[in-house]
């Protein structure tokens, strides 16, 4: 299965989420984020990763995403 480019905008949003603390949220601005972001973020509400359509909060299932996907992006970069 390759990346898809939808596949890269939802990670790009997940490894933004600080993973310190859970009161930490992210804010998808409809207006002036790039329009992918827009729809990764409304993606990621769909399959339950965050609290809000436009971010929020990571959900424990997103948590553990967003976890997976910083430590990919960690090793790919190193």
């Amino acid at each position: 299965m390759a990346l898809t480019h939808d596949l890269v905008a939802e990670t790009n949003l997940l490894v933004l989420f600080s993973l310190s603390s859970t009161q930490e949220g992210l804010k998808v601005h409809k207006h002036s984020a790039a329009p992918e972001a827009v729809a990764a973020a409304e993606r990621l509400y769909q399959k339950g990763l965050v609290t809000q359509n436009d971010g929020g909060y990571l959900t424990d299932l997103g948590i553990e995403a967003a976890e997976h996907a910083q430590r990919l992006t960690a090793i790919l970069t190193s």
